[in-house]
């Protein structure tokens, strides 16, 4: 068991998502970061689909009740384990009664805690990611107790050579495919989307990602159509929105660009105020 003694800005239990639901209006939800979520279990020997705790900006403090192994990828929020700093993106031994927490956020928005054999939290619609009115809870609170296994030892760091790619967090330019409504947008707004830069604003959460910058359109809505995590958005006042982890599964607005699946996990690394560039693959 892990006790939370202080939840953090918005920590969440996510797994890689919540698939085949989409006809019924259920998001796929999931980890904001594939890469770096699937590169914490993999240090740990885990599935790929064992559910990890999602940090956005300010990290937990949590008491660990029994032995386990732990690591962190993604952001750097400065971990410590009972106050001594930890190495990101290592496997590292937990004892009973030893207190992580975090401090500073020096890179990256979304950090992920991985431990042996997952958190152990309730699974609906064959998925544990947290979504409102789909599981008990929508992010993780103080004083909740979270499951995990009990190790009897502590196995070797068998992955130890795996090499973390730190491009998202040095990189702005976000990789897209054309959208269904792209050839509607005339040559001079297509020659934009790809020679400006978009920054962030503060509307930007689990769901969607706005920009500051207004962009022309006198397109007409479409006929309400499914829509994907990363599928980009043209709304009638010109907002740009990405759409994210917990976006709904249709929309009206015309579908312009669709991220691939590595420029997700890039967005989801940045916060307001910072921008990107679209880079149009063929």
């Amino acid at each position: 068991m892990v006790k939370v003694i202080n939840p953090g800005f918005y920590t969440t239990i996510q797994d890689l998502g919540r698939f085949g639901y989409e006809d019924y209006g259920v998001p796929v939800s999931g980890v904001m970061d594939c890469y770096s979520a699937q590169f914490a279990n993999a240090l740990l020997n885990n599935d790929k689909n064992d559910a990890v705790l999602e940090i956005t900006m300010t990290g937990p403090t949590l008491e660990f009740n029994n032995q386990t192994s732990i690591c962190i990828s993604g952001a750097d929020m400065s971990p410590e384990l009972n106050d001594l700093g930890i190495k990101l993106n290592s496997a590292i031994a937990v004892k009973p009664n030893d207190i992580l927490s975090f401090g500073k956020l020096k890179h990256g928005f979304r950090s992920y805690l991985a431990v042996a054999g997952g958190f152990q939290s309730e699974v609906m619609l064959k998925s544990r990611s947290m979504y409102k009115n789909v599981t008990s809870k929508f992010k993780i609170e103080a004083s909740d107790g979270l499951t995990i296994e009990e190790l009897e030892s502590i196995a070797s760091d068998k992955h130890a050579l795996l090499k973390f790619d730190p491009e998202m967090f040095t990189s702005n330019t976000i990789e897209v495919f054309r959208g269904p409504e792209f050839e509607v947008l005339t040559s001079a707004q297509q020659d934009r989307l790809f020679n400006q830069e978009f920054t962030i604003s503060n509307l930007y959460d689990r769901m969607a990602c706005q920009f500051e910058e207004r962009f022309e359109n006198n397109l007409k809505p479409i006929i309400t159509s499914l829509v994907l995590p990363g599928t980009v958005q043209l709304t009638p006042s010109g907002n740009l929105i990405v759409l994210m982890r917990d976006c709904q599964t249709t929309g009206g607005y015309p579908r312009i660009l669709q991220l691939r699946e590595s420029s997700i996990n890039c967005l989801a690394q940045k916060f307001k105020g910072q921008s990107i560039r679209f880079q149009l693959l063929a």
